[in-house]
């Protein structure tokens, strides 16, 4: 591929349809697809796509399985560094998200003829640094050609088979935790659209290049109980949640007031600064949600919100909340107890 000179130098995020993980599948078309799907699940396959969870795990050995994932989208922000980070933290992500410790990954490429190869360097520089934090080697990957550049990786894992942490197992008497405020995505829909404030753009950018590493090796410690785990990431709070309720058979309840955002968000949102994703994902769930009545559609769509790395929910049991809070706290995770789980019809209610 030819280095190539252009006049004004294109944005990343100019050649971005969609920002991060709001580039993914509606949640209603992907089951609609997946619905019609026949999987073949043998007695090794421990974990597919039948309960949307974050990775698939295969049972290699009596003590040991192996946890694969993938993935990639088009640029959140502007600076290709910072894209291959946040996308690599985010691949990274979802293997934290079952309980399992990270091994090696795979790079993934789409990358327009018309950008400079030094911006796909920078991108893929900036996904190294993510890898060399996760104590990670890459040791290889998969590029082509594409008119929207993309980046992410396929990253692969260990865990032992008795350990592994699914979305499935929440229980009544749970309590559920966030590990990061939400809005990602409405915030870097501000970016791209050059409305977003530095102070904004700089939180948004440390909340989607923190690895998700700390808080997924405190939920994997056996310090205390955990039933359920997932990240938050394309189908926002409410859809994650949801899925998680669906698996247990569970009902959440969600205290609106304990809930994190990133500050200025709300009120981009009420100016209608929201990616189609995050309306998509609202629609997706609403008539499984129940608001408290009144409540402004902009604060709907907050917590519907398309997030790209956001953090870790986790269903633990009340009784080891305590314990749990300061595990997290003595990684330097800042979680937040944010609802609890009953015995209902698989729902969500948000109260305050």
């Amino acid at each position: 591929m030819a280095e190539k000179k252009t006049g004004k130098a294109k944005r990343l995020t100019e050649m971005s349809h969609c920002a991060g993980c709001a580039a993914k599948l509606r949640a209603s078309d992907l089951a609609q697809v997946l619905g019609g799907l026949k999987s073949t699940k043998g007695p090794q396959a421990l974990v597919g796509f039948s309960t949307n969870d974050d990775a698939a795990v295969y049972r290699l050995a009596p003590g040991m399985a192996v946890v694969e994932t993938v993935d990639f989208f088009p640029p959140v922000v502007d600076d290709p560094f910072q894209f291959g980070a946040i996308a690599a933290a985010n691949a990274l992500s979802d293997i934290y998200a079952m309980g399992a410790r990270p091994l090696f990954a795979l790079n993934l490429v789409c990358f327009p003829d018309e950008l400079p190869l030094k911006v796909l360097s920078k991108i893929l520089a900036g996904g190294q640094s993510k890898a060399d934090e996760a104590g990670i080697p890459i040791l290889g990957g998969h590029s082509i050609r594409d008119s929207e550049p993309k980046f992410g990786m396929a990253v692969t894992g260990v865990v032992h088979p008795k350990k592994v942490l699914t979305n499935a197992g929440a229980k009544p008497g749970d309590v559920l935790f966030l590990t990061k405020p939400l809005g990602s995505g409405i915030a870097t829909t501000a970016i791209k659209r050059g409305v977003a404030s530095k102070q904004l753009a700089k939180r948004a950018l440390g909340v989607m290049t923190t690895l998700n590493r700390a808080a997924g090796e405190v939920f994997a410690s056996g310090k205390f109980k955990v039933n359920a785990l997932t990240d938050v990431t394309g189908y926002g709070l409410l859809g994650h949640l949801l899925e998680m309720m669906t698996a247990a058979k569970v009902r959440a309840t969600l205290d609106l007031e304990r809930i994190p955002l990133i500050a200025e968000v709300p009120a981009l949102a009420e100016d209608g600064v929201v990616p189609g994703g995050t309306k998509s994902n609202l629609a997706h769930v609403h008539k499984k949600v129940r608001f408290p009545e009144g409540l402004p559609e902009c604060i709907q769509w907050v917590l519907a919100d398309a997030q790209t790395n956001g953090g870790l929910l986790a269903s633990v049991p009340a009784r080891q909340a305590l314990k749990a809070l300061k595990a997290l706290e003595a990684a330097g995770v800042d979680a937040a107890l944010i609802g609890e789980v009953q015995a209902g019809k698989p729902g969500i209610d948000v109260v305050g």
